[in-house]
């Protein structure tokens, strides 16, 4: 029998010690050491390794194909994997609880033709079976096996041999080769190892739902998401209907690609208009409402930002954001102040992005400052105009990316003017019913906006 070797293992960033400290040297979080005892692996159960090839193979002899990609069954969420599922790629996705992981992945299966297997360490196969004729499933196809030991589950697929497995969750499976609970570091190391080595060895895709902790991050060591290809994440708001799968990693696609759901009674339903979703609600010639075109992944959208400036009954005025980054509100204000001569010193400002979207492109800062003069000087903007560019501190309007791509969509919403910056133009066929306004500072902004 092997000697038992024993490590603390720090359950935040997976780093190893050999002995107990009270805070981790590498992530200086406190009291996240835990004892971990491994036995070492037998040569019988030693991994095979990625591949099957006995010697190394020339690049040029390295065949691709097209057919390596399926259709899920669902076209928003075959845009975000990058074009449908690649085989023995490892898809791990993340969200908080109760958002839909689960209920899409179960879609995915029901959809999917071949042989299925979903394996799920949360519920037995009569509550999935519950949620199943809830959406309407109906397959002879799909397995369901409630199991959570990582050696039972890997002989399974060893020996039903399926086109698609789908584990729910990660942290819910143990291996018996370590003493430590599920879900802790090593655990989800190996697990997740185990399975990426199936995955590539046999060609089968495999999806792993993982859990969030209270940062919103994915639980367990950063290494996970190094070893996936896809890290894709499950996003929404209890108050509204619509969920987004956002793309952070993609070895098979573009990362930020992001796909738009409605969550039905009948599962999740794809949205072919997001942008129309989000300015649905949008109010009439109001004032400190702007319409800007973020590029998500290669998609533009459309979005409604909305300002509300009003005295500061305090000393120091309030800067609140949702949706947006405030260091990058407090950024444009100071622009403003110093740039245009707006006096913001004494105003609280309350930046909103309508429909609980979440705005990092740098080419919405024209849009927020349109935004924050209109509702600081009460007059509202043209509701048919759409405003594209990144403002640097001096003022000057910086240009975008993929222009072109967000022009057709502007038109295609039935906008009539796009303010884009200079060093954009021209731009490469124009569509004949849309307006295009360079701009250089955010002077000549004001001028013509106001």
């Amino acid at each position: 029998m092997g000697k038992l070797k024993t490590a603390f293992v720090c359950q935040q960033c997976g780093a190893t010690s050999g002995k107990w400290l009270g805070r981790c040297p590498d992530c200086d979080s406190w009291n996240s050491l835990v004892e971990e005892k491994a036995s070492p692996a037998s040569v019988e159960g030693s991994r095979a390794g990625l591949g099957s090839m006995a010697r190394p193979q020339s690049y040029r002899d390295v065949e691709t194909s097209d057919e390596m990609r399926v259709a899920s069954g669902l076209p928003e969420f075959d845009r975000v994997l990058g074009g449908g599922i690649v085989a023995g790629s490892l898809v791990l996705i993340g969200g908080d609880p109760g958002i839909g992981k689960s209920t899409l992945l179960l879609q995915v299966a029901a959809a999917r033709a071949g042989r299925v297997l979903y394996v799920s360490g949360e519920e037995s196969e009569r509550q999935i079976k519950l949620r199943g004729e809830r959406l309407g499933v109906d397959s002879s196809s799909l397995m369901l096996y409630a199991e959570t030991q990582l050696e039972r589950i890997m002989a399974e697929l060893k020996s039903s041999a399926p086109s698609l497995v789908i584990l729910d969750s990660v942290q819910t499976v143990y291996s018996s080769r370590f003493s430590s609970a599920p879900g802790s570091i090593s655990q989800v190391r190996e697990v997740t190892a185990e399975l990426l080595y199936f995955a590539k060895s046999t060609s089968t895709p495999v999806f792993l739902i993982g859990h969030v902790n209270k940062e919103g991050n994915l639980a367990g060591p950063k290494a996970l998401e190094h070893m996936v290809d896809t890290v894709l994440y499950f996003e929404g708001d209890g108050n509204h209907s619509h969920r987004i799968v956002r793309a952070v990693k993609n070895r098979y696609g573009a990362a930020g690609e992001l796909g738009v759901f409605e969550m039905t009674a009948k599962g999740l339903l794809a949205i072919d208009n997001p942008s129309g979703l989000f300015l649905s609600e949008r109010p009439v010639q109001a004032s400190g409402s702007v319409v800007v075109c973020s590029l998500e992944g290669t998609r533009p959208l459309l979005l409604e930002i909305q300002t509300l400036t009003s005295t500061a009954s305090l000393g120091y005025p309030r800067r609140v954001a949702l949706g947006f980054d405030q260091t990058r509100v407090s950024l444009l204000l100071a622009v403003l102040e110093k740039r245009v001569g707006l006096s913001l010193a004494g105003e609280d400002v309350y930046v909103n992005v309508a429909g609980g979207m979440t705005v990092t492109e740098p080419a919405s800062d024209l849009g927020l400052v349109a935004s924050i003069a209109s509702s600081f000087r009460g007059q509202a903007v043209d509701s048919r105009t759409v405003f594209v560019g990144e403002v640097g501190l001096s003022g000057e309007v910086r240009r975008a990316q993929q222009v072109p791509l967000r022009v057709k969509e502007i038109a295609r919403l039935g906008f009539r003017r796009a303010l884009i910056p200079e060093g954009n133009c021209p731009v490469d066929d124009p569509p004949d019913d849309l307006e295009l306004v360079p701009l250089r500072n955010v002077s000549e902004l004001m001028e013509l906006v106001f």
